[in-house]
């Protein structure tokens, strides 16, 4: 198992996430950050990312969300926000050449921790049964897809929907959770040779001696103990299997209702 270890942990770390602005390149002349292991040339490997560039004062919140009965077995509901100082739509200046949204910044909508849906409005309608619960996680999203890791700048709540069709809010949750983000879909040509991974922790930190992500990709392992944007180099073409699962500080797996996810993403030549 590789492992990540975190900055805060030990001087030697702080040092390597410091140079972590000059990429270098492996011996396939792929570019590959310059905290990547030493012995991972050849292989997937998972790099820490500095933050890209920070919005102070980004702020999301739920304005609303309503509920329709829909016939005799399900609801449709809407959700609509309040942005402060994060523009979507725009561009977020960047340097890299992963994989960007040309139509600009958004809201990572992602319901049950199923696979998210880019919001460039503050609202959004989908459907769901009656008689059930639900996680519903949003955040603001560079776009890039980099999530904005701040409390301000997120929301997560959990609501339920009756027999009748009317929403209840359920107490706020305050498990140890972690959400899906990147990467997601389809890859295509040069978005390929860098792909990001990103997610979203709720109610936990993660660190050397506190909670951390195991991630699994194509059944190589990492571990990684700080909440930053990722970079996965490397990939082989074809389909590839991301794997994230919070475990303790001994490695054990959190126990919870959103503490591991699995997707699959397709890597082209076009």
């Amino acid at each position: 198992m590789k492992t990540i270890k975190s900055a805060l942990a030990v001087a030697a770390a702080t040092l390597v996430l410091a140079s972590c602005n000059t990429p270098t390149k492996n011996k396939d002349g792929e570019v590959k950050d310059s905290t990547a292991l030493s012995d991972s040339v050849g292989a997937i490997a998972v790099n820490p990312l500095p933050h890209a560039k920070e919005f102070p004062g980004a702020t999301l919140k739920i304005a609303s969300l309503t509920s329709e009965k829909l016939g005799t077995d399900s609801a449709k509901i809407t959700v609509k926000y309040d942005v402060s100082n994060f523009k979507l739509t725009e561009q977020t200046e960047h340097t890299h050449h992963m994989a960007n949204s040309h139509d600009g910044q958004h809201i990572h909508f992602i319901l049950d921790n199923k696979p998210y849906v880019a919001l460039y409005k503050p609202e959004h309608t989908f459907t769901v049964p009656l008689n059930s619960e639900h996680y519903l996680m949003s955040f603001l999203s560079r776009s890039f897809h980099e999530s904005i890791k701040t409390a301000d700048a997120s929301k997560l709540i959990k609501f339920k929907v009756e027999a009748d069709g009317k929403i209840a809010e359920l107490p706020k949750p305050t498990e140890p959770s972690i959400f899906y983000s990147r990467p997601k879909g389809d890859y295509k040509g040069d978005e390929t040779n860098v792909l990001l991974l990103d997610f979203f922790v709720a109610n936990t930190t993660l660190g050397a001696d506190a909670n951390k992500i195991k991630a699994t990709i194509n059944g190589q392992e990492f571990t990684l103990d700080q909440w930053v944007p990722y970079e996965i180099l490397n990939l082989p073409k074809g389909e590839a299997t991301v794997k994230l699962v919070l475990v303790d500080k001994d490695g054990n797996a959190v126990t919870g209702d959103n503490v591991s996810v699995e997707r699959t993403v397709n890597l082209m030549e076009q």
